[in-house]
């Protein structure tokens, strides 16, 4: 998709240093920002990073015979004289505009997923349901903040049918950010939970940073909600005046009772045929799990909203991202890996999985971060939990300064082992486990609980 001069003057001002004889022939086919990957006819923005400054990439760049440059006022000594080049204030800013300009001429549905827990893996669905109206753009693993929205944005064909983007967050302000860049048409927000309470200091800043994502919805486009939460349905009638539809899934055996119509989709959850029951469709879903059930059910109302009809019995196969419901198998046990990141919620749904399976079980925990004061709080409903469970044996790896509290409160010793060094847990387990066992890893992304699978019998 070519971008013209005119609508590069229109975002990011008067192009300099172009001679007239020259104008007819400004078009470019991408926007890039990586000197690596860039093609000749591409526009390269020079961005500023934590670590880098690309600016100082512009010599090689140049070598690429690019035909023009976006940079930061203050940086043309770095590029010839008579270079043809936009003086920004703010190339992140000129990046954003850009791929807004993108996300217009694409002309596509754009679905926004954001959430505490389970958008990833809600995105991933989303994309593959979404198959059946034809190429689908998902943004990558985790490109969910202004520079990997706008790389996936930028990325999109015009080939693809939808576009479907995660919307992260650490602070207030972020997701509205997003929001403005990309104009979504349906907004999803999964779930309002303690992740990141420790950065934004109470559920409620947490709950207006995710209602954020309906700043800039498409004035006739829709949030898609779960049920039963007061306090977000509250603080988006701050944020979004427009259609909200929420989803609800309960277990099978409350399929007979009675419920008032509505245009809200409710799911009904077998968990002996790991099937789902949605309206008088039947679904199978390859991922295990009371809270990926209800994942689906999100995926199932961006369908609908889409148009798309579904078969009387449905079967999705999902790709399993690295420590997101990955099953591994061996000789002696099974290992569900959710050791991506962890948060109480999301470590709660895992253990209700985890209780689900047969023989014994055990589960390796790496301590939850950035929950702020309530940290010990969370941790001991976890604790409590495991006490009152099946668990055979927890492992908690927790960090030094923590281990001396920890230990105190987990005087079980026979359900309980606190470790602070991830190297020790894998002798510890499997000293510990018989064939036909089942562990549960799960913990924060800075304990790479990861790189221990492969020495666990």
């Amino acid at each position: 998709m070519d971008f013209s001069l005119s609508e590069l003057n229109d975002v990011l001002g008067d192009i300099k240093n172009l001679g007239e004889e020259k104008i007819d022939f400004f078009n470019f086919k991408n926007i890039s920002i990586d000197s690596r990957t860039l093609l000749k006819n591409d526009l390269f923005i020079a961005m500023e990073g934590k670590n880098f400054d690309a600016h100082y990439f512009l010599p090689e760049v140049l070598k690429k015979e690019v035909k023009a440059v976006v940079i930061k006022e203050g940086m043309q000594k770095l590029i010839p004289s008579d270079f043809p080049h936009w003086v920004v204030n703010d190339t992140l800013e000129a990046f954003q505009k850009l791929t807004l300009l993108k996300r217009k001429k694409l002309n596509i549905p754009l679905v926004a997923i954001t959430g505490s827990v389970g958008k990833t893996t809600t995105k991933e669905m989303i994309g593959e349901v979404l198959k059946k109206l034809g190429k689908v753009k998902v943004s990558h693993a985790n490109f969910n903040n202004e520079i990997g929205v706008g790389l996936t944005i930028l990325e999109t064909d015009i080939e693809d049918k939808v576009l479907v983007l995660e919307m992260g967050m650490r602070g207030l302000g972020q997701i509205e950010n997003l929001s403005k860049y990309s104009e979504p048409d349906i907004a999803v927000i999964t779930n309002i939970g303690t992740a990141h309470i420790g950065l934004l200091g109470s559920k409620k800043n947490i709950t207006c940073a995710k209602c954020e994502i309906s700043k800039f919805l498409n004035p006739k486009g829709v949030v898609i909600i779960p049920s039963n939460d007061n306090s977000l349905e509250k603080t988006l009638k701050e944020y979004w005046k427009g259609r909200v539809m929420k989803v609800e899934l309960l277990d099978i055996e409350n399929q007979k009772e009675t419920f008032k119509k509505d245009d809200n989709f409710r799911g009904f959850y077998d968990p002996s045929t790991k099937t789902i029951l949605i309206e008088e469709n039947t679904f199978e879903i390859s991922f295990e799990g009371f809270h990926n059930a209800s994942n689906f059910l999100f995926a199932y109302a961006v369908a609908k909203e889409l148009g798309i009809d579904f078969a009387s019995f449905n079967k999705f196969d999902f790709a399993s991202l690295g420590g997101r419901n990955k099953i591994l198998k061996s000789f002696k046990t099974t290992i569900y890996d959710e050791s991506y990141n962890a948060s109480p919620e999301s470590v709660k749904a895992c253990i209700k999985n985890l209780l689900e399976k047969p023989r014994n079980k055990f589960f390796i925990f790496g301590s939850m971060k950035e929950l702020g004061e309530g940290s010990e709080k969370y941790h001991i409903e976890i604790f409590n939990l495991i006490k009152n469970s099946e668990i055979e044996k927890c492992l908690f790896i927790c960090d030094k300064k923590n281990e001396k509290i920890y230990n105190n409160y987990l005087k079980d010793k026979k359900k309980f082992l606190v470790l602070n060094n991830i190297n020790d847990v894998p002798k510890e387990i499997n000293k510990s486990t018989k064939k036909g066992d089942s562990i549960l890893i799960k913990g924060s992304r800075c304990w790479q609980l990861e790189k221990i699978i492969e020495l666990i019998d």
